[in-house]
């Protein structure tokens, strides 16, 4: 329990650390919160995923990644997006809406499809590198020409955090590395606790591990939500989820080709809806409300339910 509390009390300062001087640096560099929020921060807070199925791959278990991938997708919407959005209606912006979200759907329905059919062979992962290259290129294009965009001139740009560019970055990798330390010690901590309560590997896999290892998006977005950066708090978990499937699974492929044998439709099914669902609820006003926040976290209620023997 101690480092339960430890981990938790680590992941909120490092995750304030880690919006703010994100913040700083993209109004410094002259692109927009939302596009700093989808990158910077997204693959900032993706590091715990790729360590971990990195670890899995070089050890010989590829397949652990997938788990951890899949798990992590369902939990960064279903929860993170469902708890600040209770905090805090989040305003979504159409690029979010007309690009993002749908490669996010993309990158999850060709997940499913390889989990379905074919496991992820190395041409498979080749293919989803470049899927992310591509990506990347549109995203860094878009804020680059934010000041030609009506629909993000309204943003307002967040306060320079110092006077340099390199103490913008300091933060941020100060942050993440007090993430990392934090969300190791939660993973720890919620790892014996649940053992201490006779829960099964497997559901320890698709939950706590993977909440775990998406504890710095959690940390992150919440903050974000509570300091107004709902651009930051979207862009965080899409991008995020879009980092887990195209250059996560991408590197473990072709590090070790993954048999997607050892997860089920069922859990793949759910990480495609809840993608998919995000888009009408985001079309609503341009807005994800609280209902909609308390939406998703029900979802996730009757997901664990399925999964407890």
């Amino acid at each position: 329990m101690l480092f339960i509390i430890i981990g938790a009390t680590l992941l909120y300062f490092g995750a304030e650390g880690l919006v703010r001087g994100s913040a700083s640096l993209a109004t410094r560099v002259g692109i927009s919160p939302l596009i700093a929020g989808l990158t910077i921060v997204a693959f900032g807070t993706s590091a715990p995923e790729l360590s971990v199925s990195l670890s899995s791959a070089l050890g010989g278990h590829a397949d652990i990644a997938l788990g951890n991938v899949v798990g992590s997708n369902i939990f960064n919407i279903a929860v993170i997006l469902g708890i600040a959005a209770l905090i805090q209606p989040l305003q979504i912006h159409l690029s979010v809406i007309r690009r993002d979200i749908p490669v996010m759907i993309l990158s999850s329905a060709i997940a499913f499809g390889c989990i379905l059919y074919a496991g992820f062979s190395r041409f498979t992962g080749a293919g989803l590198l470049l899927g992310l290259i591509l990506y990347l290129v549109s995203a860094i294009r878009s804020g680059k020409n934010v000041s030609n965009s009506s629909d993000e001139t309204s943003i307002d740009a967040p306060p320079l955090l110092s006077k340099s560019w390199w103490i913008d970055s300091l933060v941020i990798m100060a942050g993440l590395g007090i993430l990392l330390v934090g969300s190791r010690l939660f993973i720890d901590g919620a790892t014996s606790l649940a053992k201490s309560l006779g829960v099964s590997d497997a559901v320890i896999g698709l939950t706590v591990v993977a909440a775990g290892t998406s504890l710095p998006e959690l940390a992150t977005s919440v903050v974000a939500a509570l300091r107004g950066q709902s651009d930051i708090a979207i862009g965080n978990i899409v991008g995020s989820n879009i980092f887990n499937i195209l250059c996560i699974l991408g590197v473990t492929a072709l590090v070790s080709p993954i048999d997607a044998s050892d997860i089920g439709m069922r859990d793949g099914l759910v990480m495609l809806f809840l993608s998919i669902l995000l888009l009408p609820f985001a079309l609503t006003n341009q807005t994800l409300s609280r209902g909609e926040g308390a939406i998703f976290i029900a979802l996730y209620a009757g997901y664990l339910f399925l999964l407890w023997p």
